[in-house]
């Protein structure tokens, strides 16, 4: 008994070695932040512990709260700015030890649109959770999306459109890559305001995310 007590009290000593750092993702103290992950890093913490024990917690707690509408964009973004200024410290440490956490997503909003709020939302939640986040900007080309998938080491490619002109440029992007057998297989998750589950459906996306929370979610999932 006297063991599982001790394991159980570790357990929970290496919970709290981290929640100071989650605390300041969810309330947006992005100096707290990077002292707190600069502090994790000197006491010898990996940088793959400090993402996946302090960071994406935090981006949990973070995408709940937006879920339920107890954030709002602006208090999600103030959270992604904390976030990011941890990971400012701890993605060299990344790269030099080949962890990535979960692997790469590309994302980027369709041809002949150039509304980005929604499309930084959802780039901000996947770093959060954990994944390398290769962004195109707005208005891409089909071209350009299919040479990206060739070019990064992924198959989710992450398509947002606020527009209901520009949503068939998501079918255009899901069939050039169908058509390319080198990469046919690229899993295609899409989003934006008048988008619904129906309409992913029929174009042949691999999953609709209706906001940036999910979109963590159905990477997961396409990832698993």
């Amino acid at each position: 008994m006297g063991s599982k007590g001790n394991k159980n009290k570790k357990k929970g000593d290496v919970m709290a070695k981290y929640q100071d750092l989650a605390d300041a993702i969810i309330r947006g103290d992005n100096v707290a932040s990077k002292d707190l992950a600069q502090k994790l890093v000197a006491e010898g913490v990996s940088a793959i512990d400090i993402l996946n024990d302090g960071l994406m917690p935090g981006m949990n707690v973070v995408g709940k709260k937006f879920k339920a509408n107890e954030m709002y964009i602006p208090e999600v973004l103030i959270a992604a700015r904390a976030m990011h200024a941890a990971m400012d410290i701890i993605k060299p440490l990344l790269a030099e030890t080949g962890e990535a956490g979960k692997g790469s997503v590309v994302i980027g909003t369709v041809q002949g649109d150039l509304h980005d709020i929604g499309k930084n939302l959802v780039g901000m939640m996947l770093e959060g959770g954990g994944y390398n986040v290769v962004d195109l900007g707005v208005d891409v080309s089909v071209e350009k999306y299919v040479e990206a998938m060739k070019t990064n080491d992924t198959k989710i490619l992450g398509l947002s459109a606020l527009l209901t002109t520009t949503m068939p440029g998501m079918k255009e992007v899901i069939d050039a890559l169908k058509a390319d057998p080198a990469t046919a297989d690229v899993k295609v998750m899409v989003g934006g305001a008048p988008l619904t589950q129906e309409y992913a459906d029929s174009i042949g996306a691999a999953g609709y995310a209706p906001d940036a929370s999910s979109a963590v979610d159905l990477a997961d999932s396409l990832a698993g």
